[in-house]
């Protein structure tokens, strides 16, 4: 083969995996909330992340929450203080995530969807597996922003933190660092390299999130701070709010006794406030 051929071939083999690697990225961002009060400039920052044309439309989506039309109204009213885009509202059900085309085609084709806290349980019984949960990619790979708040941003990830512990009747306390202890489910996948952890400082969840890291190695854990979001563009992660965003990854030579209690060395931690970048894995 002449030497032109080949170097044209090395130039269509280049285009195509450069299109091979570009076709089916997201377009679209992530706004995830820690929880707690959202000030006025965390606000302004999800408008401007949302990047809000005239004729774009918001979508509220309460599935978590047991008082809908409380949450509706709250996050209304505070979107309201910073953009006129129209602010609509479903609470779907199961079989409502399937078949009202009418309500689903509206929430692929809004700018911005904003999840609200609760239970995040409660929200994944409803999405998974549905028509809607097909409709929030498609939104979020054409472009569109995805937030959420507490349980809206513990649903962002593949691998869901429920809020569980196994072998203990209580939640939340996991007053050890031991293995096989953080109970999971599968989330939206937003996320498919990190784990989200909600209010995370002022709760002291640094046990929890060290188990969840323990469990799933390969995986960055990220514990965002009431008041606090990390905004998600590809592999690029900025953080805004009033308070802290803990990030673990690398954990390596792990090590488990007979009684679940781990050990393991070289984890990286990192600590980020408002203004502060770092990549996903």
């Amino acid at each position: 083969m002449k030497k032109e051929n080949l170097k044209r071939c090395a130039l269509l083999l280049a285009f195509a995996c450069a299109t091979l690697c570009t076709f089916g990225q997201n377009k679209g961002s992530l706004f995830i909330i820690g929880g707690g009060d959202r000030s006025a400039a965390l606000m302004e920052d999800l408008v401007q992340t949302a990047d809000l044309r005239p004729s774009d439309y918001i979508v509220v989506l309460p599935m978590a929450t047991s008082i809908p039309e409380e949450s509706i109204a709250y996050i209304s009213g505070q979107l309201l203080e910073h953009c006129k885009n129209p602010i609509t509202s479903f609470n779907f059900t199961k079989a409502q995530a399937n078949d009202n085309q009418a309500w689903i085609d509206s929430v692929k084709n809004a700018r911005l969807i904003f999840i609200t806290g609760g239970d995040q349980n409660k929200f994944m019984e409803v999405v998974r597996g549905t028509k809607l949960y097909n409709a929030m990619h498609e939104a979020y790979r054409n472009g569109a922003t995805v937030s959420g708040t507490s349980a809206g941003a513990a649903v962002m990830s593949q691998i869901m933190i429920t809020g569980a512990q196994k072998g203990k009747s209580e939640t939340g306390r996991f007053s050890e660092i031991e293995t096989n202890s953080v109970v999971t489910s599968e989330g939206m996948g937003f996320l498919t390299g990190a784990i989200i952890d909600q209010h995370f400082i002022i709760r002291s969840r640094y046990n929890r999130l060290l188990s969840a890291q323990a469990d799933h190695p390969d995986k960055m854990v990220i514990g965002i701070d009431e008041g606090t979001a990390i905004i998600v563009k590809g592999k690029q992660v900025s953080v805004t709010g009033n308070s802290q965003v803990v990030v673990v990854s690398g954990t390596k030579k792990i090590q488990v006794s007979d009684k679940n209690k781990v050990t393991f060395k070289n984890a990286k931690l990192s600590l980020y406030i408002h203004g502060q970048h770092f990549k996903l894995k």
